[in-house]
């Protein structure tokens, strides 16, 4: 196989004369006025008037740096739901309105919606609430649409044809990888990582770049003991026990990418750094798989931080949070 090398605003309201002091909602002339939805960064002022004009509307003006929303009930749902979405467990209202710097008045009137169309779900005995059936129904259609695929496979093709080495895209299942994008480079052997294939993690530089990107506890329950090591060859793989495995992957973190050396295919080598999403969990790898003499080993970091870069443009493609 032919060589290519990598190439290298303002006043409070409560503050303006002649308001009212903020409340959960108030009424003048007749009409409520809710504050439900309202951004803790925004405030409402009133505009002096000319003598005998009509009364002027309400000003809404962001803080400094920041754009009020033109729609803020909409917005403060999907910051709670995506506050939700980043907890171990569920949150009570009050801690909620804190963490976003909600009014908890507008807090309870947005769960309530959420909690009737099935979003959240209140846990009346531990008076917290927590994601519902709606908010798990959409994380199946996200899972369905394959937005990693449909992300990720132009962003390998780029890279393929800048590299002219195959690159694949794979996720965590289980103990395994799962092989969800392949582009394979022209005039390049054929890889045993065509889509749908899976092989153990602990072998694979995808594998390994996943696990490195989890918690240690997360990769422990994964491999309880010997009998979760598995080897694809006769030459057994230098990682076949956990304490293997926890060194290995601590140089991993220390260097930021992950390899492989033939434990898959006798003869070639991968590169593979992790995809992450909002809260640094990782998602998927990005990984080019080569053969090793044809490339020189003072080349790898070159090629790693290249797979690296497309990693984390995948990662803020998905709004997740880049290595």
């Amino acid at each position: 196989m032919p060589a290519t090398s990598p190439t290298l605003n303002h006043l409070p309201a409560s503050a303006a004369p002649g308001n009212a002091p903020a409340g959960p909602a108030s009424s003048a002339a007749g009409g409520a006025v809710s504050t439900l939805g309202t951004a803790p960064d925004a405030a409402t002022v009133i505009a002096p008037a000319a003598p005998g004009a009509p009364a002027p509307k309400p000003v809404r003006r962001a803080a400094a740096g920041k754009v009020a929303s033109k729609v803020p009930a909409a917005e403060n749902t999907l910051r709670i739901l995506k506050l939700l979405a980043s907890r171990r467990g569920p949150m009570a209202a009050s801690n909620i309105a804190t963490a976003l710097g909600l009014p908890r008045s507008s807090v309870y009137h947005l769960l309530g919606v959420m909690e009737a169309n099935g979003f959240v779900l209140h846990l009346h005995e531990e008076q917290r609430y927590g994601l519902g059936i709606s908010a798990f129904e959409l994380s199946s259609a996200y899972s369905r649409q394959e937005p990693l695929s449909r992300l990720g496979r132009p962003m390998l093709a780029s890279l393929v044809d800048v590299i002219g080495e195959s690159a694949h895209l794979a996720v965590l299942h289980g103990r395994d990888v799962l092989y969800i994008v392949e582009e394979r480079a022209k005039n390049r052997p054929s890889l045993v990582t065509d889509v749908g294939v899976r092989l153990p993690s602990h072998l694979t530089a995808s594998g390994r770049a996943i696990l490195a990107a989890l918690p240690k506890s997360q990769v422990r329950a994964l491999y309880p003991n010997a009998a979760a090591f598995t080897a694809r060859h006769e030459t057994e793989s230098p990682i076949m026990k956990y304490s293997a495995l926890s060194s290995h992957l601590d140089q991993v973190r220390q260097r930021g990418y992950a390899t492989e050396h033939g434990e898959v295919t006798p003869g070639f080598g991968s590169i593979a750094a992790a995809v992450t999403d909002h809260v640094g969990w990782p998602t998927a790898a990005v990984a080019v798989t080569f053969l090793e003499d044809k490339l020189p080993a003072d080349q790898w970091p070159a090629l790693a931080a290249r797979i690296q870069k497309v990693a984390d443009e995948l990662s803020i493609r998905i709004h997740g949070r880049p290595a």
